[in-house]
């Protein structure tokens, strides 16, 4: 099968493209303009919607990862977006990052757990040596 280079690729060619089926997506609301520092009741709020809609998610202290389709976790994202401004946020800041695959379907918890298997073989085997 031949690569297609940029300028090979037509817009026609991708309108039909589609999105993702599963993906992992972190992304961090960031309130802006907001009376008083703290932020804490509109990021419940966002949780609240998440718990809503359905969509796997985890909160963690510097954000919220999701799981879903491309577009489930994007429209969700949106969504957060349009209820802080429906609560009287006149700007919403956010950083998104967003992971896909191909080869398998990989959830947030299989990438924490690998991680930490690794870890723990790595104390397994420095045990081992230092007990010699």
């Amino acid at each position: 099968m031949a690569t297609a280079h940029a300028e090979d690729v037509t817009f026609g060619q991708c309108a039909h493209l589609a999105t993702p089926d599963h993906v992992t997506a972190d992304f961090c609301l960031i309130p802006i303009g907001t009376p008083t520092a703290s932020v804490s009741q509109h990021i419940a709020n966002v949780q609240k919607l998440l718990a809503a809609s359905g969509i796997k998610y985890s909160m963690h202290s510097a954000g919220t990862t999701l799981e879903g389709s491309w577009d489930e976790v994007t429209k969700v994202m949106g969504q957060a977006h349009t209820l802080l401004h429906n609560q009287g946020v006149v700007r919403v800041q956010t950083d998104i990052r967003i992971g896909s695959r191909t080869d398998k379907v990989q959830s947030m918890e299989d990438k924490v757990s690998k991680v930490e298997q690794i870890l723990k073989a790595d104390a397994a085997v420095k045990s081992t040596t230092t007990e010699e």
